[in-house]
């Protein structure tokens, strides 16, 4: 037996020495017991710490914070939108109510809009159809003219020149008769309609058109040394004057009454005027509270479109002269 050695047929150590025990930990440390013990004596123990220390408090976050979040307060979930059926349903809800806006939109729209032709031909303006040559070339038969119906509300009163429309004053229309078409039914009902209201011209109104040659207390007559129409002694220039016609194949001198107008249509020889009633009372003239309106332009065809202006030449007829002689103011 010697100091250092051990006695022969001893028993071996059971415990290992310290680089046995480092090579024990370094191979199984990582998969055993670094998961749950702490870090190995030695520098073995040092390398299985660091492979294994990483790993465990990771897991431990993840299934710790799960664990957490299931033994404490729920987890919200997202609200879920409408779905396709139920969206379906609320454009189909959507679609139900514009139309039904829109139904009981469209009347009203419609009775608004005939009160307000309504007010325009009465207030306003109106058409008419001209179905005579009596005021050719200026207007032709079939022009439909618009007539100005607002400034005789406001007090307006007819002038030398114009052109207007008035009723019948009484026998004017006498013996002209019109053919009329009779309309299918249906077609006779809407006419009836949109001519009360003033979209369509009236063709069985008793109505007429003409040109004022003078007005209450104007002289006219014809004719001059040249063959012309004079007012207050002034020749009128008349290039509206259908071509081909004289001013007048009738001679006359009327003293227009007060209210009353004296009136003739630019086709001269086919116009029965003011010249072919000298006979009756007021000698042919009309009262001028049956005019209807001033003619301001012609709205249709379009090829026929134009104003309707007064001409140049009654600018220069002078008012009438006033009869009696002025007193003299007598000085003392």
């Amino acid at each position: 037996m010697g100091s250092r050695g051990r006695p022969r047929g001893a028993a071996p150590d059971p415990q290992p020495g310290p680089r046995a025990a480092a090579r024990a930990g370094s191979r199984t440390g990582g998969r055993g017991d670094g998961r749950t013990d702490g870090p190995a004596d030695g520098p073995g123990g040092g390398r299985a710490a660091g492979r294994t220390g990483g790993r465990t408090p990771t897991g431990a976050g993840r299934t710790g914070g799960l664990a957490a979040a299931g033994a404490g307060t729920s987890v919200p979930l997202a609200p879920s939108g409408p779905g396709r059926a139920e969206r379906r349903r609320l454009a189909r809800r959507i679609k139900r109510r514009r139309r039904t806006r829109t139904a009981g939109e469209v009347p009203l729209l419609v009775v608004v809009a005939l009160l307000i032709a309504l007010l325009l031909k009465t207030f306003l303006v109106q058409a008419f159809v001209i179905p005579s040559g009596s005021m050719e070339q200026t207007i032709r038969i079939g022009d439909r003219v618009l007539v100005d119906k607002l400034t005789p509300w406001f007090g307006a009163e007819p002038e030398r020149g114009e052109v207007v429309v008035f009723k019948d004053p009484g026998g004017w229309l006498r013996g002209e008769t019109r053919r009329v078409e009779p309309d299918p039914v249906g077609v006779k009902q809407i006419k009836q309609a949109l001519t009360f209201i003033g979209l369509l011209p009236s063709a069985d109104e008793q109505d007429l058109i003409k040109r004022v040659i003078a007005v209450g207390g104007d002289t006219v007559k014809c004719c001059d040394a040249r063959g012309r129409v004079t007012v207050n002694g002034t020749a009128l220039d008349e290039p509206y004057v259908s071509p081909g016609n004289s001013p007048s194949e009738v001679t006359f001198e009327v003293k227009v009454p007060k209210g009353r107008l004296f009136v003739m249509g630019d086709h001269r020889a086919n116009s029965a005027d003011s010249r072919f009633h000298l006979g009756e009372p007021f000698h042919g003239t009309i009262p001028q509270e049956g005019v209807l309106g001033r003619a301001v332009v012609i709205a249709w065809p379009f090829d026929h479109w134009r104003k309707l202006e007064v001409p140049a030449t009654f600018r220069q007829v002078p008012e009438p002269a006033r009869r009696g002689r002025r007193r003299g103011r007598r000085v003392a």
